[in-house]
C-alpha cells in the first residue's frame, strides 16, 4: 500500500491514497500505522477517497455529498473523527502535490460537512472551518483537579479552558475526565492563555490521540472561547508545533497555517 506522511504545525498524519475505495481500513490497521515505534507514526490517518465511492452514510444537509474528495479521518486509536483542521490542510496539500487536484480552491467533504480550502501562493493553506458554536460552561478533571472552560463545537466537541500562569504548568499526561452528559462521545480539551493582544498560546489533549503538538479545530475553539460573544477577531495561536492564524466573524472561522508532505513510500501494515 502506498502512503505519504504529512504534518500541519507538527500535528502529523499517515496519508493513504485510496481514490477508488478498495481499502478495508480497520481500527487495528489504523493503530498499527500510527504506532511511533512499530509503525509509521502519526496522530491519525487521512484516507484520500472519492466521495462517489465512499461506503458510508453521511449526514444530510452538510454538503459533503457534492464534494469530489472526502477526508476519511481516523484518530490514532482507530476511531472515526468528524473534522480535523490541520488534517484537512495536509489533505489539500497532498491532493495538489500528488496531481489528484490542480485547483488552488478546493471543496473537500468531511463528516462535519463540506469545507472550502485555499492553497495560498506563499505556501500556507487556509480552510473555512464553518460555524463555531460557543455554548455554556463546562469542566474537566485533570490530575485530580477541576478545570473550568467553555463548551465549543467546531464540527467536533471541545472544552476550551483559559488558564493563568501559562499553559506549561498544566499536566496533560493523562486523559481528562469530561462530563458524559455534556460530552457523550468524548471531546478534546484545550488549555490556553493570552500572551498579548491578539496572541494566544495553547496546548491540547485530543480525543483518541492524547496530547498532540497541535490541533486545528482546537486552535479555533480556543480563539472562539477567548473572543467576546458576538464580536469578530483575528488571533495568532501558538502551539508546541508552530503557529496558526484564526479569523473569526459572523459567518464562522477560517484557519490559516502551514501544511507539508515530508515522505512517501510503501507499507505492508494495511
Amino acid at each position: 500500500m502506498r502512503f505519504a506522511k504529512g504534518h500541519g504545525t507538527e500535528n502529523d498524519f499517515v496519508i493513504l491514497p485510496d481514490p477508488d475505495g478498495e481499502l478495508d481500513l480497520t481500527p487495528a490497521a489504523v493503530t498499527a500505522l500510527c504506532d511511533r515505534r512499530s509503525g509509521i507514526g502519526g496522530d491519525g490517518v487521512l484516507r484520500v477517497i472519492r466521495t462517489s465511492v465512499l461506503d458510508e452514510e453521511l449526514p444530510e444537509g452538510v454538503g459533503s455529498h457534492t464534494c469530489p474528495w472526502f477526508m476519511d479521518y481516523r484518530n490514532a486509536d482507530g476511531s472515526l473523527a468528524e473534522m480535523c483542521g490541520n488534517g484537512i490542510r495536509v489533505f489539500a496539500r497532498y491532493l495538489r502535490d500528488s496531481g489528484l487536484a490542480t485547483e488552488r480552491f478546493l471543496r473537500i467533504g468531511t463528516r462535519a460537512g463540506a469545507r472550502e480550502v485555499t492553497l495560498e501562493e506563499h505556501g500556507d493553506v487556509t480552510v473555512d472551518m464553518g460555524p463555531v458554536e460557543v455554548d455554556g460552561p463546562g469542566s474537566a478533571v485533570l490530575d485530580g483537579s477541576s478545570l473550568n472552560g467553555r463548551v465549543v463545537s467546531v464540527g467536533n466537541p471541545h472544552l476550551a479552558c483559559e488558564v493563568r500562569g501559562g499553559v506549561d504548568r498544566i499536566d496533560l499526561g493523562e486523559p481528562p475526565r469530561l462530563d458524559p452528559a455534556q460530552f457523550p462521545a468524548g471531546g478534546n480539551v484545550e488549555v490556553f492563555s493570552q500572551l498579548e493582544p491578539g496572541v494566544l498560546e495553547m496546548r491540547v489533549y485530543e480525543r483518541g490521540s492524547g496530547e498532540t503538538r497541535s490541533c486545528g479545530t482546537g486552535i479555533v475553539a480556543a480563539a472562539a472561547a477567548a473572543t467576546p460573544r458576538g464580536e469578530g477577531a483575528t488571533w495568532r495561536v501558538r502551539v508546541p508545533g508552530g503557529e496558526c492564524v484564526v479569523f473569526l466573524d459572523a459567518d464562522g472561522a477560517r484557519l490559516r497555517g502551514p501544511a507539508e508532505i515530508v515522505a512517501e513510500g510503501d507499507t505492508a501494515l494495511v
